[in-house]
């Protein structure tokens, strides 16, 4: 029996989108971060930031379904979600290959949707992957203090397949604090900026590297694991290749 779920609130800006795309109206509640796509979202809910939603406010949407993610959402919300009664689904995503199956999971098995075309679309664009020659690279996202990406990251895991080697990937942390002038003497070919969660800049970023080739890169073709899957590939290499 196919799952009849109308309702359904999304704490991730990821899956948002990939809901908005696949089933226009199915939701009525999302994060004051969800931005795309704008012309689905214009009539919808806000109902906090991933970090900080308002539970008593969701509850009160009805949902049939609210969709969280391990890392983007705390668990404390999630619990009092549940115990409020409303059905929680948590995905979790380390690399592509595992969001690619938390998507179909979220919206063929719990939505009930026809698995969707820019889902093949995104599989048939990574597996088309051609990696330039490797270079490494860190790939910081923020200041102040300054953090980077590393191991077991979604993130990672995309540059990876790109041919940039993150020389963090082996870190205890998933995204540790890193002092600007060990950066700068880690040796690498490369520093990766995004524009997400720290809106990096050409002014804004590159000039604590001096010297360094700066990669200025799209957070939501990076961080992202949606209908943006589909186009990452071709906009982050030319990113990549681009970089002065």
């Amino acid at each position: 029996m196919r799952p009849n779920r109308k309702r359904v609130v999304s704490l991730v800006p990821s899956l948002t989108e990939a809901v908005a795309v696949s089933a226009p109206g199915l939701l009525v509640g999302v994060t004051d971060w969800c931005t795309h796509p704008a012309s689905e979202l214009a009539g919808v809910a806000r109902i906090g930031g991933t970090k900080n939603p308002d539970v008593r406010a969701i509850a009160a949407l009805r949902p049939d379904l609210v969709i969280a993610n391990e890392e983007e959402n705390r668990a404390p919300d999630l619990a009092q979600l549940r115990a409020a009664g409303v059905e929680v689904l948590v995905t979790e995503v380390r690399g592509l290959p595992q969001a690619l199956r938390e998507l179909d999971r979220v919206l063929v098995g719990a939505l009930g949707l026809t698995r969707p075309g820019w889902l093949a679309d995104a599989e048939g664009a990574w597996a088309r992957v051609e990696p330039d020659a490797e270079r490494r690279a860190f790939v910081p996202i923020w200041r102040r203090p300054w953090m980077v990406l590393g191991r077991d990251t979604f993130a990672g895991d995309l540059l990876a397949r790109l041919g940039v080697r993150n020389v963090y990937a082996g870190h205890a942390e998933r995204y540790p604090r890193v002092a600007v002038a060990e950066l700068a003497a880690a040796g690498c070919d490369l520093v990766v900026l995004p524009d997400e969660p720290y809106r990096f800049t050409a002014e804004d970023g590159p000039e604590a590297f001096p010297g360094l080739p700066a990669a200025l890169v799209s957070g939501r073709h990076l961080t992202w694991y949606g209908p943006s899957l589909a186009q990452a590939p071709a906009v982050l290499s030319r990113a990549l290749r681009g970089a002065g």
